[in-house]
């Protein structure tokens, strides 16, 4: 293997296919809003499942494909490349709204022609009251749903709006058994249902669903098979023409069969990646331990002589360029906390296997090396290591970090698995997980997750403790007294948690109605179909049918509300330093409380600290809302070069003049300097002479150091020309 640990030459196929892919601006399209509103209206009268798995067959068939310039691995679900389609059935209000502006936003412009707004302008109409949006506030009761829009308390934004997203499923079933496999066990099911049991109804109909949905896949593979064939025929170049026989063979035969070599193992997992997203437009959609599944083809090609190392290595930069192909149009609110495309496609290797042994291979090595060779936003590349992680692969990963891509994210199997199994996991589902989306763990392909649910403000709780509840003049939370009156910090605390479990309470209650509004209206049978114990419990995983079923709501801001509770315990109820009612006055009005005292003070200035890869990216819409930025270069290079500044095995690598580094404080400087905003720099770094002049013609502000080094620096600053 150590061939490996090194660059395997990069295919001059795939900086092409990168090129084409991001010549233009992406394009939302019209086909797939079109084609299910088409295919709703024409089944009225069926039992929601059947309604999905109709529609996605209408959508499969008619949907227009096409092969782009070079490509080995095949299937789009927009024409334009970064294109992307419409889900009216979970929202669409929202874009209607935007039509004007959603080519112009700052944070993932969509290009939408004329005629797209007049395609979805004609169908849009028939969904008024029919989206999982409209179920699920008709479920909340009035003042939960009061709450999530218009108080800032909780949202449960991302599946209120979109489809369901957040897991992985079986890829290795499709690959080594074929869609047949599963349209057989259903068929199977179907044959041994007992007509007299109460369910009958609801998992024939369920059955049915998933059969109609891997046929149509299939369809769809064919109609691949077919493109190709045609444009083979017309095509002159000799080599281009042998490659599109061979797609147009492995599209005949995937994902229907089971897959015959590493080329066609590729294909079907694009199309399983693909569809389901085509399905659902749902994010973070994980390939998970994408080298396990996807080596034993691999292996059996290498072992044959079949395959080289460079064609599957090309193989395997192709789809990391099609990752990127998929994207998704979100509203402007949300489009700002996703900024760059972002499907979070989490794909993880290494690792240990279910009885505990590593399973380092040859693919784990050809992932990272895919990463350094695409260099695109996806795959969320990560790693599982342990105690036996080979140190080679430790080794190329690190050589990938230091490229300043982000990734990989390392995760810990020493950790990990014992917190899994702590939350119900079976060791064997537990050492075989995967991640999903950023950083949430979850057993491989049986796991409904839910993980990013809702997200929790915890300071709003805290607000409320000081207006008794009260809102924007409304009583959103419950009465906890007039905090003037509490004697003690264990009485301040308790209307705290009281306020918290209250909203808290509110929070599952639109999370329940959220998750019931999915289940009734949006049911996804092909999904379902590729995620134990769907078919066996005959219910889809919107139904409860997975395995495992986990609800994750997040807290933000605890950080912000552990120090604010610390500050008044210690202010107000310890030291008694300030009174209860200064305090509330104070967050009132500051400049009230300072004038009567007879304070003098400044104007103030509010700045941020740009310390993370996040801060950065989103300096430009930071530097309009403060006066002053200051750029915190030791975790700044530990965050953007993704590690540990003071793991000793890895200092070496952690370089501070990581071009990286250069180009972000470079970039927060001018974002900074077009909003009038001014920009210091502290940590290390700043007294590092050797980057002083460049520091000051990037146009850095000021330059924060310990006493001992200001002689020093003033020297140095004061025998530069920099005219």
């Amino acid at each position: 293997m150590s061939e490996l640990r090194f660059c395997i030459q990069k295919s001059p196929r795939i900086p092409q296919l990168i090129a084409d892919l991001y010549e233009n601006m992406p394009v939302i399209e019209a086909d797939r809003a079109e084609l299910i509103t088409e295919s709703y209206q024409q089944t009225e009268s069926l039992p929601v499942i059947k309604r999905r798995s109709a529609a996605f067959r209408h959508i499969l068939e008619n949907i227009p494909i096409v092969i782009r310039r070079g490509e080995l691995i095949v299937g789009s679900n927009s024409v334009a490349p970064r294109g992307c389609q419409t889900y009216p059935e979970y929202s669409y209000e929202w874009l209607g709204k935007e039509y004007d502006t959603v080519a112009t936003r700052e944070a993932d412009p969509f290009y939408i022609a004329p005629d797209t707004v007049r395609r979805l302008q004609a169908v849009y109409p028939y969904w008024k009251g029919r989206t999982t949006s409209d179920l699920a506030a008709a479920n909340m009761d009035p003042a939960v749903l009061d709450v999530f829009l218009n108080h800032g308390v909780f949202t449960v934004g991302n599946y209120f709006y979109n489809g369901v997203g957040h897991v992985n499923v079986n890829y290795r079933r499709v690959i080594e058994e074929g869609l047949d496999s599963i349209i057989g066990q259903c068929r199977e099911g179907l044959a041994g249902l007992d007509r007299g049991q109460g369910d009958y109804i609801s998992r024939r109909n369920f059955l049915e669903a998933v059969i109609e949905s891997c046929e149509a896949v299939e369809t769809y593979a064919r109609r691949y098979s077919d493109l190709a064939l045609r444009e083979a025929a017309e095509c002159t170049d000799s080599v281009r023409k042998a490659e599109l026989l061979k797609i147009a063979d492995a599209c005949d035969h995937v994902p229907a069969h089971p897959a015959r070599d590493f080329h066609e193992a590729c294909q079907a997992f694009w199309f399983v990646q693909q569809l389901l997203q085509l399905e659902s437009s749902g994010h973070s959609i994980s390939p998970g331990r994408f080298d396990q599944y996807m080596y034993p083809l691999f292996r059996q090609g290498m072992d044959d002589g079949s395959l080289t190392l460079e064609k599957a290595q090309e193989l395997l930069d192709c789809i990391w360029v099609k990752l990127n192909d998929l994207n998704k149009v979100r509203d402007a609110a949300s489009a700002e906390g996703f900024a760059g495309y972002g499907l979070f496609q989490n794909l993880i290797v290494g690792g240990q296997d279910e009885q505990g042994m590593d399973v380092t291979n040859e693919l784990s090595y050809m992932c990272l090396e895919a990463q350094l060779h695409v260099r695109l936003p996806q795959p969320s590349l990560s790693i599982r290591v342990w105690n036996l992680t080979p140190h080679a692969l430790l080794i190329k990963a690190a050589s990938v970090t230091r490229e300043g891509l982000g990734v990989p994210a390392f995760y810990n199997d020493e950790v990990i698995i014992p917190s899994m199994m702590s939350r119900g996991y079976t060791l064997e589902d537990a050492r075989n997980y995967c991640i999903i989306g950023c950083v949430e763990p979850q057993a491989c392909a049986k796991t409904d997750g839910w993980h990013d649910a809702a997200f929790f403000n915890m300071l709003r709780p805290l607000e409320l403790v000081f207006s008794n509840g009260v809102d924007k003049g409304e009583q959103i939370g419950p009465r906890t007294g007039d905090v003037l009156k509490m004697t003690s910090f264990e009485e301040f605390y308790k209307a705290y948690t009281t306020q918290e479990s209250a909203l808290i309470e509110m929070m599952v209650q639109a999370d329940n109605a959220v998750d019931v509004a999915h289940a009734v209206r949006c049911p996804l049978p092909f999904e379902s179909c590729l995620i134990d114990d769907c078919i066996s419990r005959g219910k889809s995983v919107q139904e409860g049918g997975a395995h495992y079923n986990f609800t994750g709501p997040q807290g933000f801001g605890i950080a912000n509300v552990a120090d604010s509770l610390a500050v008044v315990r210690e202010l107000v109820f310890e030291k008694k330093l300030v009174s209860m009612a200064e305090l509330k006055q104070a967050l009132a009005d500051a400049e009230d409380v300072l004038i009567a005292r007879g304070e003098r003070f400044g104007p103030y200035r509010i700045g941020v600290m740009i310390e993370t890869p996040a801060a950065v990216f989103m300096s430009g819409e930071l530097a309009g809302e403060v006066d002053f930025f200051s750029i915190g270069t030791n975790d700044l290079t530990q965050y953007l070069l993704a590690m540990d500044r003071q793991n000793p095995n890895l200092a070496p690598f952690c370089d501070p003049h990581h071009p990286a580094i250069l180009r972000a404080i470079r970039h927060t400087v001018e974002c900074a300097h077009q909003a009038r905003c001014s920009v210091g720099i502290c940590g290390e770094l700043a007294a590092d002479e050797d980057l002083t002049e460049a520091f000051l013609r990037m146009g850095v502000d000021e330059l924060s150091v310990a006493p001992a080094r200001i002689l020093p620096l003033r020297q140095k600053i004061r025998s530069l020309t920099l005219g």
